[in-house]
């Protein structure tokens, strides 16, 4: 099976830039950043609540706890929140007004108020990565960034793999993208 495509810095600005175009460009954008900088499933994302990320005076919180009847695994995982991710969740959160701000609230909300389904968020993603002109994109495509990145800053493999929720360190190793660019730089160190 192919994998998801592991988007490059200028084709990710061009995927923010068609995001920030569409309806619900907020929520839209905040989906995606789950992803990219969360390193989450599309269906963790989907069955997130608001009190999962924001506490009750309205702040990120550090610590994103995925209950296990969320979770691919069926356990419970903790999303670490960068500075990147808290600040995209902070101005999202921001955004929030009326029943949108309760604690059982779907954090990213269809039209109606309510979850989204995992295959309905997985073809919104799809759309806005066809819409931006990104062939071999999928939901899965900012969960491949976000450990590929961590891979190629150095992280150890075993944290990477917690992070990712994986049990088997050759699941994590399939994730991590090489391109030429990282080959290059890898044989500049010499």
């Amino acid at each position: 099976m192919k994998q998801a495509k592991v988007l490059s810095e200028t084709e990710m600005k061009r995927v923010l830039g068609m995001v920030a175009t569409m309806r619900h460009a907020t929520r839209n954008r905040m989906a995606l950043m789950l992803s990219y900088y969360g390193g989450m499933r599309v269906g963790e994302i989907a069955a997130l609540m608001v009190g999962d990320v924001i506490d009750g005076t309205g702040a990120v919180k550090d610590r994103i706890v995925l209950r296990g009847a969320i979770t691919k695994s069926g356990e419970t995982r903790a999303i670490f929140v960068g500075e990147k991710l808290a600040k995209e969740l902070q101005r999202y959160a921001d955004t929030l007004t009326g029943r949108a701000k309760a604690e059982k609230a779907a954090l990213i909300a269809t039209q109606q108020g309510g979850h989204f389904l995992a295959n309905t968020l997985t073809q919104l993603m799809g759309q806005i990565y066809r819409l931006a002109g990104i062939d071999g994109a999928t939901s899965h495509s900012g969960r491949r960034w976000f450990i590929t990145k961590l891979a190629h800053s150095g992280v150890s493999a075993k944290v990477i793999m917690t992070l990712a929720g994986h049990k088997n360190l050759s699941t994590t190793q399939r994730y991590i993208d090489v391109n030429d660019e990282m080959m290059r730089a890898a044989v500049a160190i010499l």
